[in-house]
């Protein structure tokens, strides 16, 4: 067999009315190049699938053809997992992030179990997508019952999440994660925002990370090449969840590259470590906003001579983090010229007050003399109208606010793009 497939194949019947599915109905096949193996399988020609594999193993994963419907602006994406013979499995699930998630919330994850393609060991399952889509995706096969994969409770999903595997024939480099979970592969269609900002470059001049405490706090500083504390003042930006942009995503050298390229002016980065302790400092927290102006930003002025000038420091954040960045620049403007949100769950609080709290703040306060850069995924079901209105808002008060809706989730795969271009716009040149 040889690959790609012969052009202007047909589209596969749709199957007959029936009362139910007999042994010799299979899926409905989208991917032309699953149609010629499974023609080839069936007409039993020899090495069919070892064909597949090979061509797969070269081209990389998923699998991306032209849309059935014919748009220029679609395409179809198809994930493939090769069989274990060691591990059979009876059930697999694709997790393509915040595609998945949605129906999860909704409790039926039966749209994302694979397929097994007849008379072979590949396991498909196809999505057409847009031409710009990022998302982060993952497999979970399991060897129980279907009623047990499609289980889709909180913590039945938590365990899913725990086991899930990353895809071993996409050539990417992958999307680390943290606690004990494996990496996740990244899907990147051809117009996905660039991210070359975000690679670990070996022609760049390497900043020093220095991980400390703060007042108890465990903070980790990236200093940019030949920082000297007496050469400031530096531009600051403050990094809500440091724990997961300095160990596990190497911020560091979306730092360095910024630097190289002339896209920062030499700027000090201190990452927070929010994570374990989210709900009680990420949602529109004044004793924490505070902290940060009062004791951490003194502290990194004196240490290394960064964060005295409001107008050159920056903070940011995703999810909660994204809203606490917001509010941080409304609470004190004195200190945060700048904030970055990303992903903002401008949606808070979810208790007996009125939802979209800070929304409601700025549309009624005196205007602050901040710049804010805002952005959320077109695929955010539960944050894209919030953040829209909340954009809305500031235009309205008008607000220096700059805004942009990307094609992809609630994923670090497109925040960590989004945050080098948005540290990019605000402290720039």
């Amino acid at each position: 067999m040889t690959y790609p497939p012969r052009r202007n194949l047909p589209a596969p019947p749709a199957p007959p009315v029936s009362a139910g599915p007999t042994r010799s109905e299979v899926p409905t096949v989208r991917s032309p190049l699953l149609r010629t193996l499974l023609e080839d399988v069936r007409e039993g020609k020899p090495d069919a699938e070892e064909a597949f594999w090979s061509y797969v193993s070269e081209t990389g994963a998923p699998l991306v053809e032209p849309d059935p419907e014919g748009e220029g602006g679609h395409r179809l994406v198809t994930f493939v997992r090769r069989e274990d013979p060691a591990r059979p499995a009876t059930h697999v699930l694709a997790l393509v992030h915040t595609v998945t998630d949605k129906d999860r919330h909704a409790g039926d994850l039966a749209p994302h179990l694979m397929e097994r393609v007849e008379g072979t060991g590949v396991w498909a399952i196809s999505h057409r997508l847009r031409t710009d889509h990022r998302a982060s995706y993952q497999f979970h096969a399991t060897c129980g019952t279907r009623e047990d994969a499609l289980r889709a409770d909180r913590p039945s999903w938590r365990r899913v999440l725990d086991h899930a595997e990353p895809d071993p024939l996409n050539t990417g480099a992958p999307l680390p994660s943290r606690d004990g979970r494996n990496p996740a592969s990244v899907l990147e269609l051809p117009e996905a925002p660039d991210q070359s900002h975000t690679r670990r470059r070996e022609d760049v001049d390497r900043g020093q990370s220095l991980d400390t405490e703060v007042d108890g706090r465990r903070i980790t500083v990236h200093l940019p090449p030949g920082h000297r504390p007496d050469a400031g003042p530096y531009a600051l930006a403050v990094l809500l969840d440091g724990e997961m942009w300095g160990p596990v995503l190497g911020v560091g050298d979306i730092f360095d590259n910024l630097h190289a390229d002339g896209e920062l002016p030499p700027t000090v980065a201190v990452l927070v470590d929010t994570m374990g302790r989210r709900m009680e400092d990420l949602a529109c927290s004044a004793p924490f906003v505070d902290w940060l102006a009062d004791t951490l930003l003194p502290w990194t002025e004196q240490e290394y001579g960064a964060g005295a000038d409001a107008a050159r420091t920056v903070v940011a954040g995703q999810s909660a983090g994204g809203l606490t960045a917001a509010f941080a620049a409304f609470q004190r403007p004195d200190r945060f010229g700048l904030a970055l949100s990303q992903s903002g769950s401008f949606w808070w609080p979810d208790d007996d007050r009125e939802g979209e709290w800070l929304t409601g703040q700025y549309a009624w306060a005196e205007r602050r003399p901040i710049t804010l850069h805002l952005e959320v995924g077109r695929q955010e079901w539960m944050l894209l109208e919030e953040n829209r209105r909340f954009r809305n808002i500031l235009r309205a008060r008008g607000y220096d606010v700059r805004y942009r809706e990307f094609n992809g989730g609630h994923d670090y795969a497109c925040w960590r793009g989004g945050l080098a271009d948005g540290l990019a716009a605000l402290l720039g040149p």
